[in-house]
């Protein structure tokens, strides 16, 4: 709906409540004459008049009385929601509409929703927990947890906690196929990969001489599923490339080695991306908090 034809309803609908041109220009701060003429126009445009009007007394015609019904519920359904929406600046309400990649997702994201709607109780939550990257805005995400990788620059992305992607095996497996000390040698390893459907078909993403370089690994068996992966690593089948925050508490048992340290990308940061907007949803701003306070606490990783 155009401006001009807002207002013209409103001052329909204004003069009608207040039973004369003068009281409603009074109160829009108008002149009455300005007034009139929007009322004009808006006959005009319908093609049918509304009302009939002297200077002491102002009736309806059959089709005002339509109108008026129309045009009051079509202001109130407007004012409802510009309230709605101003509400969520300063009042979480709504639905939370949440992507994140599986395993992480399921160990770190979901299980904080109760006590955030606890917290929140007109706000709902949705999650997709899935490793494949979807787009926020044509799927009409609010917004995602990711980790690492490369972040569309139309997307603001916000830090929750440093993370590292780096290869690791069990001292078992490492003893008896041993160590490697090159990019290279990871071909004669039995590399643990996500396939095509887990999307990291591309192979393993390491820092040389500045540079990211992508190593094609291979290997005897590979999935979708990250959690697998991590399971297979610790049964010592092969070598794996992991986040940090999801093998730490190995690496200090020393269930699990790292290798090829001076290779690691300097960062692999989880990350909470949504589309930039002028007003972020209280909804958002407080579940992203939530989750950063959470992940900073000391410890928290490895327990």
């Amino acid at each position: 709906m155009s401006v001009d034809k807002l207002k013209q309803i409103e001052a329909f609908v204004s003069v009608v409540d207040k039973g004369s041109l003068a009281r409603a220009a009074l109160e829009q701060g108008i002149t009455p004459v300005m007034l009139g003429r929007r009322i004009d126009a808006l006959e005009k445009r319908l093609g049918v008049k509304l009302m009939h009007r002297t200077t002491r007394h102002l009736s309806l015609t059959e089709q005002g009385n339509l109108f008026l019904e129309h045009s009051r519920k079509l202001l109130t359904d407007l004012d409802h929601a510009e309230k709605l929406v101003s509400e969520g600046r300063h009042k979480a309400t709504g639905h939370l509409i949440v992507t994140a990649p599986a395993a992480f997702g399921r160990k770190h994201v979901a299980p904080y929703a109760p006590a955030f709607l606890e917290a929140n109780p007109e706000v709902r939550i949705s999650f997709n927990l899935s490793d494949q990257v979807v787009d926020l805005v044509r799927e009409g995400y609010d917004m995602s947890i990711r980790i690492g990788g490369s972040i569309d620059p139309n997307l603001v992305a916000v830090k929750l906690h440093p993370n590292h992607r780096i290869v690791c095996g069990t001292p078992g497996y490492l003893a008896k196929h041993g160590v490697p000390k090159t990019l290279d040698d990871l071909m004669q390893h039995n590399c643990l990969t996500f396939n095509l459907q887990g999307g990291q078909q591309r192979g393993w993403y390491f820092k040389n001489k500045g540079k990211t370089v992508i190593v094609r690994t291979t290997g005897n068996l590979d999935c979708n599923d990250g959690e697998l992966l991590h399971r297979w690593c610790l049964e010592g089948l092969g070598l794996a490339w992991r986040s940090t925050w999801e093998i730490q508490s190995q690496l200090m048992s020393g269930e699990l080695v790292t290798v090829l340290d001076e290779y690691a990308l300097d960062n692999y940061d989880i990350m909470a991306i949504y589309p930039p907007q002028r007003h972020l949803p209280l909804k958002t701003r407080l579940f992203i908090d939530m989750l950063r306070e959470i992940y900073n606490q000391p410890g928290y990783w490895t327990r």
